[in-house]
C-alpha cells in the first residue's frame, strides 16, 4: 500500500545527499528536464547554475518549475515532487555550490577541487536559484 510521507519524512528525505531533475518550460512550450544538486532547508529548494546556463533563460521566461527527487532503482519507491516558481539571485551562488559540493563530492580529490577553483574565479557569473513551492506530492511504497 502507498502512502504520503509525513513532513518529517520528506525533509529527512530531501536532506540526504540526493539528485534531483528540475523541470521546466522551454522555449517552444515543450518540458526540458536536467539532473541537478539541491539544498532544502524546508520552505525552498535552492540550486546554482551558470548565468550563461540555458536554464537561466527558460526560468527568466517562465519561472514554472517542477523538481522531483526520487530514490535510485533497487530501492523501495519513494520520491518528492516540489512544484513552483523560481527566483534568480545574483547573490550567494559561490556559497551554496561549496555547501552542495561537500555534500555530494569527496572535495580532497584533486579533480573536485579545481572544480571548487574554477567556480570561485567565475563566481560573479553563477546565479542561486530558489524554488519556492506551490504544491508539494509525495509517495512512499
Amino acid at each position: 500500500m502507498s502512502e504520503k510521507m509525513t513532513v518529517q519524512e520528506r525533509d529527512a528525505f530531501l536532506r540526504e545527499p540526493r539528485l534531483a531533475v528540475l523541470a521546466s518550460i522551454g522555449a517552444r512550450g515543450a518540458p526540458v528536464a536536467v539532473p541537478l544538486w539541491f539544498e532544502w532547508d524546508g520552505e525552498a529548494a535552492r540550486f546554482f547554475t551558470s548565468a550563461l546556463s540555458p536554464k537561466v533563460k527558460r526560468l527568466e521566461a517562465d519561472p514554472r518549475v517542477s523538481l522531483l527527487v526520487a530514490n535510485p532503482a533497487g530501492e523501495n519507491e519513494e520520491w518528492v515532487a516540489i512544484d513552483g516558481r523560481v527566483e534568480l539571485h545574483e547573490d550567494g551562488a559561490i556559497e551554496l555550490a561549496e555547501r552542495l559540493a561537500e555534500r555530494y563530492w569527496d572535495t580532497s580529490t584533486p579533480g573536485h577541487r579545481e572544480t571548487l577553483e574554477l567556480w570561485r574565479k567565475a563566481a560573479a557569473a553563477m546565479r542561486r536559484v530558489e524554488i519556492h513551492p506551490t504544491r508539494i506530492r509525495t509517495y512512499r511504497d
